[in-house]
């Protein structure tokens, strides 16, 4: 067998994800408050980077600050005509009165709630040891995970002592908390409140689960009532709170959404506003680059590659700005109905759609509305809501699910409480409206939207 060489020069085209690029790519998915973290992590490794000064005050703004050192108003005596204390005596801590505090008020939790009414409480050291063991295994809607038993074996602990422990638990604030499943949470709550429904207690004991089902006829045939008895009992049981651990603490876990970009009309026309605020503004260090001019070789090399990282770094960060504009841009035009109208007028619009439409990679359009919000005249709003699936309606137009959603929220909260919509009657009342979708449809949008059944929802007349 002969084996022959050859030896040919080919040229082929290849992505190569370079360093670069790969940082480029992982800013333009970046949120704003993300993005902020990163760039400051970036300006403390970087000795090149420098962060831009604030621009100086206008001669207007210090003309207006002046004009308020000069000001003849004696504001103490302002003040004590208002009846408040004068900036004075508060600044200096005179009077009564209690200087501000601009620390952060910290909300305790529902545990350190807890254990301070357990301390409060005439308990044995061993009692309060318990206690303290049962409330740490309480979650944050109030309730004790785990089984009784296996608590009490892990807490090396007699069973009997565990529950009467429990039992001065569940007198405590919140009203129903440490409860072990929702009817004894509900129960715990009726024996504090003063003239409950006489039906409510037996109710909730016994026919829970055709309450969820909303069969009240069931229930009052049981019972031997009208079944108005026990809507009425029924309308009182659904003022309990089923998780009372709601109500303590949980402040921080509070997130507030920062918008990436704002969208407002101005004079009949919508400004498109990228959000920088919360972005630091790098920039190169003069001193830095006047060092290259340096005859120092180690230290040139040095510099060199930092300083190209730097102005990379700068040039994705721009890049990132201007294709969120685009991006939002595009938006706008194609979904200016929605921001004249409402959300009714959303049209589905898929990725492929503005990526063909600003010249980018479908990709690229998928980073850049990745866990970022837009703020419009109409309410914040994930960029992802603008991207969505729908139907054709009776003139062959499409319609987004959300618009479905809309006019079915509008059309079930005219409905007759009495006599609730079937799914078959809204695809009827939206085929009117010029939506035309299957009932199949209908009833996915609805539970999408969190609303039951049209047996579920109706209600029996009180007289």
């Amino acid at each position: 067998m002969r084996i022959t060489h050859n030896i040919r020069l080919e040229q082929t085209q290849k992505l190569v994800m370079t360093p670069e690029l790969q940082q480029a790519i992982k800013l333009l998915q970046l949120p704003v408050m993300e993005l902020h973290a990163f760039l400051q992590n970036e300006y403390l490794n970087n000795p090149v980077l420098d962060l831009e000064e604030e621009e100086e005050r206008t001669a207007e703004a210090v003309q207006v600050d002046s004009k308020l050192e000069n000001d003849s108003i004696d504001w103490d005596e302002y003040l004590r005509d208002q009846g408040f204390e004068p900036l004075s005596a508060v600044q200096s801590g005179a009077g009564d009165a209690a200087a501000f505090d601009y620390a952060w008020r910290v909300e305790p939790s529902l545990q350190e709630h807890l254990l301070f009414q357990l301390d409060l409480c005439s308990l044995t050291p061993a009692q309060k040891r318990i206690g303290e063991f049962l409330i740490g295994n309480i979650d944050a809607n109030g309730y004790v995970n785990g089984d009784l038993e296996e608590l009490a074996a892990l807490g090396g602990v007699e069973y009997a002592e565990l529950t009467a422990v429990l039992a001065v638990i569940q007198t405590f604030d919140p009203v129903g908390v440490g409860a072990r499943n929702l009817q004894e949470c509900l129960l715990l709550q009726l024996r504090e409140l003063p003239n409950v429904h006489p039906l409510a207690e037996i109710i909730v004991r016994q026919y829970l689960e055709e309450v969820a089902d909303n069969r009240l006829e069931r229930i009052a045939a049981a019972l031997q009532v009208e079944p108005a008895a026990v809507q009425a009992a029924v309308d009182f049981i659904r003022n309990l709170d089923p998780k009372p651990g709601r109500l303590i603490g949980g402040t921080a876990d509070v997130r507030y959404v920062v918008p990436d970009v704002t969208v407002e009309k101005v004079e009949g026309e919508y400004v498109i506003i990228v959000n920088e605020q919360n972005v630091p503004r790098l920039t190169i260090n003069p001193y830095y680059r006047s060092l290259l001019r340096q005859d120092h070789q180690p230290a040139n090399e040095f510099l060199k590659s930092r300083l190209d990282a730097a102005l990379w770094l700068v040039r994705s960060v721009e890049q990132r700005r201007l294709t969120l504009y685009r991006v939002t841009e595009c938006l706008v035009n194609l979904q200016r109905d929605f921001f004249e109208a409402g959300v009714k007028h959303l049209k589905p619009l898929t990725l492929r759609q503005v990526a063909d439409e600003i010249g980018v990679h479908e990709s690229t359009v998928s980073r850049t509305t990745a866990n970022k919000y837009l703020q419009t005249p109409r309410g914040l709003y994930a960029f992802k809501f603008f991207f969505a699936s729908g139907v054709e309606d009776a003139q062959g137009t499409a319609v987004s699910a959300a618009a479905v959603k809309s006019h079915m929220q509008e059309l079930l909260a005219a409905e007759d409480r009495y006599k609730p919509y079937s799914d078959q009657k809204l695809t009827e009342m939206l085929a009117e409206r010029g939506v035309v979708v299957s009932r199949r449809t209908v009833a996915k949008y609805r539970e999408e939207l969190g609303i039951p059944a049209s047996t579920k929802r109706k209600r029996v007349k009180i007289r």
